[in-house]
């Protein structure tokens, strides 16, 4: 039986699994107060495809390895833009095209977005995307 993580231990372990294959951009949204399907929104950047795919399945990894479940995830194919949904915390990796295309950002700005990791953006230039 998959043990409980907390929300938070999970978003630490999805953040630090996407570290180690050196996502950029990353940045987490609390979405607790905009929405009941999960709580945090986990978004980073990958440079290709390969590299997409290895971020998503060591999120995924990372996970199983703690215990945790995960609902789904879905993108592989591709590569462009892969989500794993965990439950509470769901992660989206997305190449940078996709990523300026869909603006997950934009869409979820009533949440609450923690100081971005590995940035090659300014933080003035994300919040002004919000």
């Amino acid at each position: 039986m998959p043990r409980k993580l907390t929300t938070l231990a999970k978003k630490k372990l999805v953040i630090a699994a996407l570290e180690d294959i050196k996502a950029r951009d990353i940045i987490a949204i609390d979405v607790r107060k905009v929405t009941a399907m999960f709580d945090w929104i986990v978004i980073a950047t990958a440079e290709s495809a390969r590299q997409t795919k290895a971020l998503a399945r060591n999120v995924a990894d990372e996970l199983r390895e703690a215990g945790c479940m995960i609902i789904g995830t879905e993108g592989e194919d591709s590569g462009e833009w892969v989500l794993v949904d965990s439950g509470d915390v769901v992660a989206h990796v997305m190449q940078p095209a996709v990523r300026e295309y869909y603006n997950l950002e934009e869409l979820w700005n009533e949440g609450k977005f923690d100081k971005p990791i590995n940035s090659s953006v300014p933080v003035a230039k994300i919040r002004s995307r919000r």
